[in-house]
């Protein structure tokens, strides 16, 4: 990978990280919800995860989806369901405070495992092995990873801390509810590229 090359791959790293899509989305809600801390394990999964996915797509995964796209058919429909899913548990999540409910942020491996399920972090992933790393060795497919996660990872933590600051204006618990209903809305609406794309 030539400097120019790099360049061009570090803003796009950046540019399709920090932009919002479900990752970030989540993130946000998570630092309004329950915090920093509590966040750190659903923020440490994406970035992990996602660059574990990045080395599996450049390591053959992208050729299986050629060969046979019904396989990527059905995962879309997955992912549509799942996001559906996760939209819903965001909209009904209990504001804090009140009482006899207890809410949970998403653990490492659920972060982890939502990668594979998450549209943006397909495209992300596809688009960096395709058009950065072509030639799919091992040695280039793991340097695009690595780069990735390490911009990924950054990137990302602005939006739970965003959220974080958010919660200072959530004084109360029909502004969380409000805030929830937003961001799951929100997370709806990141699904359209997903819904009409071409593949």
């Amino acid at each position: 990978m030539t400097f120019n090359v790099f360049l061009a791959f570090a803003a796009f790293c950046f540019v399709s990280s920090a932009t919002p899509g479900p990752n970030n989305l989540m993130l946000m809600a998570s630092g309004a919800n329950f915090g920093i801390r509590r966040t750190v394990p659903h923020w440490l999964g994406i970035g992990i995860g996602f660059t574990v996915m990045v080395i599996v797509v450049g390591l053959g995964l992208m050729n299986v989806f050629e060969m046979f796209p019904v396989i990527y058919k059905i995962l879309k429909t997955l992912s549509v369901a799942f996001l559906i899913y996760l939209a819903w548990k965001i909209a009904n999540a209990a504001p804090l405070g009140e009482t006899g409910t207890v809410g949970q942020p998403m653990t490492f491996l659920q972060a982890v495992a939502f990668q594979w399920v998450n549209p943006k972090a397909w495209a992300m992933a596809l688009t960096a092995i395709s058009v950065y790393s072509p030639s799919n060795s091992v040695a280039a497919v793991v340097t695009t990873a690595l780069i990735f996660g390490l911009i990924n990872l950054p990137s990302c933590s602005i939006w739970m801390f965003v959220g974080r600051q958010i919660h200072r204006f959530l004084t109360n618990p029909l502004r969380m509810r409000v805030f929830n209903i937003v961001m799951s809305l929100l997370l709806l609406t990141s699904l359209y590229p997903l819904l009409f794309s071409a593949h």
